[in-house]
């Protein structure tokens, strides 16, 4: 929250609060990982971690190191898992990480061989739960027969529902709950209109780009008509939306503000109905999304 990763500039002090105001709300399944502002992300969370640490189910990821060349790369290696756990315990200021997470699979990496080196990490009590990234149901299959899994986080909102084929069917069979990031399709319902900043990753992002936004902008307005109708923010419909396809699934709405975190928790008083439910998916299916939610080669590292 405090760095500037993903969704440009960030005011510290505002992040602070909203890390306190979540503690109040009961908002406290927190999730950040080491590559988020190269490290940055886990220090900020460091002292409210150290006087609320009992309050704060902490998950954080492992996987994207920097390439040298200002851009990321995946190593998921087994022999370096133990020193990016101890890197993200340090930077956190805990004792032990509840959830641990590999940020994407690896074809090079069998499963087998890096949940093995995940599941060290537990048997030394620096981790409590193990989960995977933007997994194909294979892919969890697989590391759930070497250790068991807890959660697989995978993006999941009315504007991107790949895992219901396959990887949420899964995610019941085994027992898995799912998390499910990007659950407002990072701004989707509300960014329509400003220019992104400079730094800002959706810029490379293919559904974010100026002719994908205009050919969504009639899904836009059926969301925020509906919600209106609702007598909730178009946040909120999406979130009550995913709240209602599975009591597993786990939604994490990032967000640097109070005002917006606020939003987001009251989405769980809205109540759905199933005619409601039956005219999302009228207003998807009349509307299909369009745009790539990444870039082609980001996309080679997912479902893997």
């Amino acid at each position: 929250m405090a760095s500037d990763y993903a969704y440009g500039p960030s005011d510290a002090r505002e992040a602070a609060t909203t890390l306190h105001r979540a503690l109040e709300l009961g908002v406290t399944f927190w999730d950040t990982a080491d590559v988020y502002g190269f490290g940055a992300n886990e220090e900020f969370l460091r002292p409210v971690l150290q006087a609320h640490r009992p309050e704060v189910f902490l998950a954080t990821k492992f996987g994207f190191v920097a390439d040298g060349q200002g851009g990321t790369a995946l190593d998921v290696r087994p022999e370096r898992i133990a020193a990016a756990c101890d890197a993200s315990l340090r930077r956190l200021g805990v004792e032990v990480i509840d959830l641990y997470y590999a940020h994407r699979i690896d074809p090079t990496v069998p499963v087998e061989e890096m949940v093995g080196a995940m599941a060290a990490l537990v048997q030394a009590g620096k981790v409590r739960f193990l989960g995977i990234s933007e997994a194909s149901a294979a892919s969890l299959r697989r590391a759930a027969a070497t250790h068991p899994i807890s959660a697989l986080q995978s993006e999941y909102s009315l504007f991107t529902r790949d895992v219901e084929a396959e990887i949420l069917p899964a995610c019941r069979e085994l027992g898995v709950s799912l998390v499910a990031f990007s659950p407002l399709g990072r701004g989707l319902l509300t960014t329509a209109g400003p220019q992104l900043a400079a730094q800002d990753l959706r810029r490379s992002m293919p559904r974010f780009d100026d002719d994908n936004r205009a050919a969504n902008a009639p899904l836009l307005a059926g969301l925020h008509e509906m919600a209106a109708a609702k007598n909730c923010t178009p946040a909120q419909l999406a979130l009550a939306w995913l709240l209602a396809q599975d009591a597993r699934l786990l939604p994490i709405p990032g967000t640097k503000r109070s005002k917006y975190l606020e939003e987001n928790a009251a989405a769980a008083a809205v109540m759905l109905h199933p005619t409601d439910l039956q005219q999302l998916q009228q207003l998807l299916v009349a509307h299909p999304v369009a745009g790539a939610r990444y870039s082609e080669g980001a996309l080679r590292l997912v479902n893997r």
